[in-house]
């Protein structure tokens, strides 16, 4: 599949008893249109921050592949939802599509739409947040409110990576640096929690790093289904205290053997159960302002398995 491929295709039960819509059925492509509670996917089709990072290119299909997936699931209760396309990063220009990719999301929380944006690799987060910091402070700014009165936000990073790195220019391995670099210099307050790592998929100096900008995080070994009922009751404690939340997930954090097609397969992992509880956790906190889907990478997908995943986690985010 390529990026001028229809992926909104499926299966037509009409002929059946009931409600058969499925997404395909639904979907609208039409620019525009879309406003409060409305359900919206945007697509970042980037290599470039991989690339840089010298990891294994294809993520720029990404958002194609969760797409195609997505086609065919079943509607349920969801009445409006909203394809609004691509955001192409043309060969290194990744700073020009990261700004671009912040003014599409920032137009599209202003109309109040429920957004989740497909990568592409995790070069998204610096996009997608400069967007989210755009509509935040236009809300702030609308309110009354000053820089000494800004709201805390939280990013919610599940990942075996910390994507800490210092190095520029900024790649799939930058982002969250990137992000907090920002938010020192506006004064933002924000806390960056990151859940799965992998402590052989990051250096001392990373952890070093992480502990120095006073990072939340949690190790993939720790992160097991028997430990659910511990981690949510953390999570909990740190969305209480947050007035917007950041969701951010790289399917890198999932084992290898369920997510198959990304840069950096992992070797353990974290449970897709887990981190399906983390994201309805997050969504259900009533503080979830924007989600991202990172690292969907086709070229090295087996039989659709990573994008089944991806879209079945979208698929929870967007539900009503």
């Amino acid at each position: 599949m390529n990026l001028t491929d229809n992926p909104w295709q499926g299966r037509d039960d009409a002929a059946e008893q009931g409600d058969t819509r499925r997404l395909f059925q639904i979907v609208r492509t039409q620019a525009g249109g879309y406003g409060a509670a409305s359900a919206v996917l945007l697509g970042f089709a980037s290599d470039a921050g991989v690339k840089r990072n010298r990891g294994r290119l294809g993520a720029r299909l990404g958002p194609q592949a969760i797409r195609a997936m997505l086609a065919g699931l079943p509607a349920h209760g969801l009445r409006e939802f909203w394809d609004a396309g691509d955001v192409v990063c043309e060969g290194d220009r990744l700073e020009e599509a990261q700004a671009e990719l912040g003014e599409r999301v920032s137009r599209i929380l202003d109309a109040g739409a429920r957004l989740v944006v497909l990568g592409g690799g995790h070069e998204i987060a610096w996009g997608s947040f400069q967007g989210l910091d755009r509509h935040l402070a236009g809300l702030n700014a609308g309110s009354g409110g000053d820089a000494a009165g800004k709201p805390s936000i939280l990013i919610v990073n599940m990942d075996a990576h910390f994507d800490l790195r210092t190095s520029r220019p900024g790649s799939s391995g930058t982002p969250f640096d990137q992000i907090l670099e920002a938010c020192r210099d506006q004064e933002q307050p924000v806390t960056y929690a990151c859940f799965g790592i992998s402590r052989l998929g990051n250096t001392r100096g990373l952890f070093e790093h992480a502990g120095q900008l006073g990072a939340v995080y949690v190790e993939d070994s720790a992160m097991q289904e028997r430990h659910l009922d511990q981690r949510l009751a953390e999570l909990d404690g740190l969305l209480e205290k947050a007035d917007h939340v950041y969701l951010t997930i790289d399917l890198d954090v999932l084992p290898a053997a369920v997510a198959p097609g990304v840069s950096a397969p992992a070797a353990y992992g974290v449970p897709v159960s887990v981190v399906e509880a983390f994201a309805q956790r997050v969504k259900a906190s009533g503080k979830l302002r924007l989600a991202d889907i990172a690292e969907m990478n086709p070229a090295f997908d087996i039989d659709n398995h990573t994008a089944r995943v991806a879209a079945r986690l979208a698929w929870t985010l967007l539900a009503p």
